[in-house]
């Protein structure tokens, strides 16, 4: 997994370190590239933070007060991303995975550590 864009953003760092170790039963793995996170063995869940902002999307659902957008045009995985928070966080999660919702929740207290700045509506 390569790191994103801005992945060396203090707040990035803030995220990382507050990352649970494990989300649905999927423990935590070790990741070599700066502001990432991965889950399972192997790995069913990405995390990178400081990715591109993907801007609006129709589709923007919230967990734990955090807003994410979902793109599940890919029949391989489901990506969320991060909507009004800056630096923008990405998950990815495998397509067959259950429990999408359950992860983003779990994620949430670490996304959160960043301050909302807009909301979906």
């Amino acid at each position: 997994m390569a790191a994103a864009p801005a992945a060396a953003a203090v707040d990035c760092a803030e995220i990382v370190v507050r990352l649970p170790s494990d989300v649905v039963d999927l423990a935590q793995r070790e990741t070599d590239a700066q502001g990432t996170g991965a889950w399972g063995d192997p790995a069913q869940v990405l995390l990178r933070c400081g990715v591109a902002d993907p801007g609006p999307s129709a589709e923007c659902i919230t967990e734990r007060d955090v807003d994410w957008t979902i793109d599940d045009s890919d029949e391989a995985v489901v990506t969320a991303t991060t909507y009004g928070r800056d630096p923008v966080v990405e998950v990815v999660l495998g397509a067959g995975l259950s429990g999408g919702r359950e992860i983003l929740a779990a994620l949430a207290p670490a996304v959160s550590s960043v301050p909302a700045t807009r909301r979906c509506s």
